[in-house]
């Protein structure tokens, strides 16, 4: 045994060894807090939870699960950008042959059942926050936060719709789009936007090529244009908003002190 423990002992006190580890094997309460705080995956964490955050319940680890199911959805996403092309000339046929021959088309249903599951995760959690009241002081600002995720998961799911490029795709995202129009002060057939002139004109501030319909399709219509926003939205920018707004979410669990408990 001292054989092996004498280099055991030498590495664990080495200037490498204690610049990637800065505290030892965790067996007290203050030497979790310790490793948990200094750790970046971990110190998201508390310490300790409630027994009731993690007992077994019909809506348990719903924001763990929806959680999981995006990590899923982002690895199965990447490994789908490396065979499918934004463009019309070949995106319904890269879709079609990722369902038939590409990883056996398990990749591309992975990706789309995940995403189901995902909006169904995410209503399930919302719902158990609102029954049990957790969205009470002092959680109203992760309330707020966990709407705004909400709300950026169904355009994940939305921008998605379109990236097969079928007629089911195309006239979903068409009928989608023009409830845009009607979106008060910034959509042309909206509310005020007719009162909306520029000073002494007869010239609307608020049009077909100006409006938010405009600028969620790129376009008038739903065309190559339209199909290469979707595919940025979908795979870059919700995904980094929503990576952000994770992080914060779970911080301020930590923060509002753990897990809610019932009611």
């Amino acid at each position: 045994m001292g054989l092996i423990s004498a280099p055991l002992d030498y590495i664990r006190n080495s200037q490498v060894w204690n610049s990637i580890f800065r505290h030892g094997v965790p067996r007290d309460r203050r030497t979790r807090v310790m490793a948990i705080m200094s750790n970046v995956f971990l110190h998201l964490h508390p310490v300790a939870v409630r027994k009731s955050g993690i007992r077994l319940s019909f809506t348990w680890c719903m924001g763990g699960l929806t959680f999981f199911l995006f990590l899923a959805e982002t690895v199965s996403g990447v490994l789908l950008m490396f065979y499918y092309r934004p463009v019309i000339e070949y995106a319904y046929q890269d879709i079609q042959d990722l369902r038939a021959h590409i990883t056996l088309g398990v990749l591309r249903e992975i990706h789309r059942w995940g995403a189901h599951a995902m909006i169904i995760a995410i209503w399930l959690h919302m719902m158990r926050v609102f029954l049990t009241g957790s969205y009470k002081p002092p959680r109203e600002f992760n309330w707020g936060v966990g709407v705004i995720l909400l709300v950026l998961t169904m355009l994940l799911s939305f921008t998605g719709y379109l990236l097969p490029w079928d007629q089911l795709a195309i006239w979903a995202i068409t009928v989608g789009s023009n409830m845009a129009k009607a979106t008060p002060l910034v959509g042309a057939g909206g509310p005020f936007a007719k009162v909306m002139m520029f000073p002494g004109t007869d010239v609307p501030m608020i049009h077909a090529g100006s409006d938010a319909r405009f600028f969620l399709l790129a376009g008038t219509f739903v065309g190559e244009n339209a199909l290469l926003r979707f595919y940025v939205l979908h795979c870059v920018f919700l995904p980094l908003i929503v990576s952000v707004l994770i992080a914060v979410h779970f911080w301020r669990i930590r923060k509002d002190g753990g897990i809610s408990g019932p009611m």
